[in-house]
């Protein structure tokens, strides 16, 4: 009796945690989507396809982890392994804005912001501006992801956004500006 308890249990608790399935599910979904989060976050393919793998590996891994949460897990694993890379740490700058080059042909601006400015971001601002913006995780989230203050966080993500929104307007004149000049 015991023991037929006992399997009825485990039975139970293997339905509450993710397969290999369930992540080949995720993945299969979220393949570019993921990759984006690691090259968003780390600002290059190399490191970005690093990072990945390693993702894909502990997913393979079959972690402990609830079925319901794999999805959410997936990503974070992808945000601890670029942060692993490139361990990101907040920096005090005196300068109003990151080195910025964009070519005038480039198409890839979207309606939120400009990834050619995200990636001329600071690590550290990057990470933050990406996992608290784009991700949506809580303040305390990344802090502690980062190892950094709350403060630390808040004020990365105000100079990231100021930074994000100058740099967009400096775009959209120089655009602009190029097309007056096709003009005449």
């Amino acid at each position: 009796m015991a023991k037929q308890a006992q399997t009825q249990i485990s039975a139970s608790a293997e339905k509450l945690y993710a397969t290999s399935e369930d992540f080949r599910k995720i993945l299969g979904e979220d393949l570019v989507r993921l990759y984006q989060l690691s090259f968003l976050l780390t600002g290059n393919h190399q490191k970005a396809e690093r990072c990945f793998e390693a993702g894909i590996r502990a997913c393979a891994n079959q972690n402990q982890v609830f079925r319901e949460w794999a999805r959410v897990w997936t990503k974070r694993v992808m945000a601890e392994n670029a942060i692993r890379e490139l361990t990101p740490r907040p920096t005090r700058s005196n300068s109003s804005l990151p080195p910025f080059v964009r070519s005038q042909e480039s198409g890839n601006q979207t309606a939120y912001f400009d990834a050619d400015a995200l990636l001329g971001l600071a690590d550290f601002e990057r990470f933050v501006f990406v996992l608290r913006v784009l991700e949506r995780y809580s303040e305390n989230e990344c802090a502690v992801l980062l190892g950094s203050s709350r403060s630390n966080v808040r004020e990365a993500c105000t100079c990231a956004i100021k930074k994000l929104a100058e740099l967009t307007r400096l775009s959209e004149r120089s655009v602009v500006d190029g097309a007056i000049q096709k003009a005449l």
